[in-house]
């Protein structure tokens, strides 16, 4: 069914994005009978436009837009182009992902409570916990078909997870298993299981992988309340005389600049494109951009603590055959500051084909060392390390001063410097998964330096008071009532977990009260 709103009917909600966020919350919206327009700026590839090759998928389905980056972080040197490897495509980034769904743990909810004053981070206790969003995790989990929960089995270990798995224990850890991802290991939800085809980062080939681009969206479309507009790049959120947000400024695939009418606009863009929008949207009523009374609007961007160690043993491995990530140690995600930070961190199999292997490994490196690596990566095993870092005030998006995008606009800059909290933890997951390879036989282990960000977060934190954050428990904003942000721009703290589903959770949960309002007619 192919549902088209007129684009004077301000009787619809806009749903800027169709990631984890934008996608569900459209979707959702559209099954409850709210008539719904997700704008979204990529074009929509299904699967069978998917090809196994990493640098062409990469150029097909990634956000490639102009932006700049600043700040101590490595990935500003490495990658000042590429700050960020997500995707602009119908779908968003849920294309791209690896599939792991983790709940975030009762403290990490409460992190100022937990975690007191340290030096040099904005800490601030999220206005929801844990038992709030138990309901909504289950109801993501189920939606999403994630191993280990709703009766749903495990995924099986690939080579790389027995070596992991045979570390592990060895180094007396207790919690690794093959983890909770939204993968089907059975048939379920009309898409079959994995077929372990590997080199999930290119999109699933088999449909086995939850994604909004081929669960979600079709779902909301059937309804006819529904309608997704590909190709179509948000410029600028308009408001009216009272400050209501009443519409949104978008170029189509043609560059010609459309103006879509609406009752609620819900922002889903990402931690980068959403307070750039918010930033872009300024007015006379709001010179310093919209919802940015607090001043928050792009502060406290948030990457996760990240890195890898990969090791290189005597016979082949192969990592790169069956699921990416499917293998977990959980065991550092706990809060335990005798380590020498607070917070903690995942462990996670990690793969990369042979040519991000070598963009990826030790970028900008030559030499024998360099060499040798790549000619062992038949032989090799790899694991990525995710953490909680630390808010930071200044680290931010900011609008910048002479750089434009293809529109015109002012392109975004990143700024991100690690804390001493990040760096500190990253040493300790070096060292532990360097252990772990070391326990069973590896001839050589090495630490790589993070990627370009997947797990963007922050920038339009939640808060209780208006002048903390950007938006409230419900993501909707402070300043503007039927303006909302529904993406992981939303996370007042960032966890130890992959992010997506807390995302879905809070997408879901958003949807409930967007729907519920409108019913009231508050919105």
């Amino acid at each position: 069914m192919t549902t088209n709103f007129d684009l004077n009917d301000d009787g619809v909600v806009v749903v800027i994005g169709s990631g984890a966020g934008g996608g569900t919350l459209g979707s959702e919206l559209a099954m409850k009978g709210v008539k719904t327009v997700i704008l979204e700026a990529g074009g929509r590839h299904e699967i069978n436009d998917f090809v196994n090759d990493e640098w062409g998928m990469f150029g097909q389905i990634s956000w490639l837009d102009k932006r700049t980056t600043s700040g101590e972080w490595r990935v500003a040197r490495d990658f000042s182009g590429l700050p960020a490897w997500i995707v602009k495509a119908v779908g968003g980034s849920t294309v791209h992902w690896a599939g792991a769904s983790l709940r975030f743990q009762e403290h990490e909810f409460k992190v100022r409570t937990h975690y007191g004053d340290i030096d040099g981070a904005n800490l601030l206790d999220w206005p929801i916990d844990l038992a709030e969003m138990e309901p909504w995790y289950d109801m993501a989990e189920d939606r999403m078909g994630v191993t280990r929960t709703h009766d749903i089995p495990g995924l099986p270990g690939n080579n790389n997870f027995k070596i992991m798995k045979k570390g592990a224990d060895m180094l007396g850890y207790k919690h690794c298993h093959t983890g909770r991802m939204a993968i089907n290991s059975q048939p379920r939800d009309g898409r079959g299981s994995c077929l372990q085809i590997g080199f999930c980062f290119q999109g699933c080939k088999s449909g086995a992988k939850w994604s909004t681009l081929y669960v979600e969206i079709p779902k909301g479309e059937k309804t006819g309340n529904l309608e997704v507009r590909p190709q179509s790049q948000v410029l600028k959120i308009e408001h009216d005389s009272k400050g209501k947000a009443n519409g949104v400024v978008y170029a189509d695939q043609d560059g010609n600049q459309r103006l879509q009418k609406a009752r609620v606009v819900c922002v889903a863009g990402n931690s980068i494109e959403s307070p750039r929008l918010l930033l872009n949207s300024h007015s006379s009523m709001f010179p310093d951009g919209l919802a940015n009374s607090s001043g928050m609007v792009g502060k406290h961007y948030m990457r996760h603590m990240t890195g890898s160690v990969y090791a290189i043993f005597d016979k082949p491995v192969h990592m790169y055959r069956g699921t990416t990530m499917a293998g977990i140690i959980s065991d550092e995600s706990i809060n335990d500051p005798s380590r020498g930070f607070v917070g903690g961190y995942e462990m996670e199999t990690l793969s990369l084909g042979l040519p991000f292997m070598g963009a990826f490994l030790d970028p900008g490196s030559w030499g024998r060392e360099f060499a040798s690596a790549m000619e062992g990566y038949e032989n090799t095993a790899g694991m990525w390390l995710v953490g909680e870092d630390m808010p930071q005030e200044s680290n931010s998006i900011t609008l910048h001063d002479s750089e434009k995008d293809q529109y015109g606009l002012p392109a975004p800059n990143v700024h991100f410097d690690d804390h001493p909290n990040d760096i500190a933890m990253r040493n300790h997951a070096y060292a532990q998964g360097a252990a772990i390879y070391n326990a069973v036989g590896a001839t050589r282990t090495f630490p790589t330096p993070p990627y370009p960000s997947t797990h963007n977060l922050g920038t339009n934190r939640m808060s209780d008071k208006a002048s903390d954050g950007v938006v409230n428990k419900w993501g909707q904003t402070h300043d503007i009532p039927n303006l909302f942000v529904s993406d992981g721009s939303v996370f007042t703290t960032g966890a130890a977990e992959n992010p997506t589903l807390t995302i879905v959770a809070l997408a879901l949960r958003q949807a409930d009260h967007i729907a519920a309002e409108i019913g009231r007619g508050n919105v």
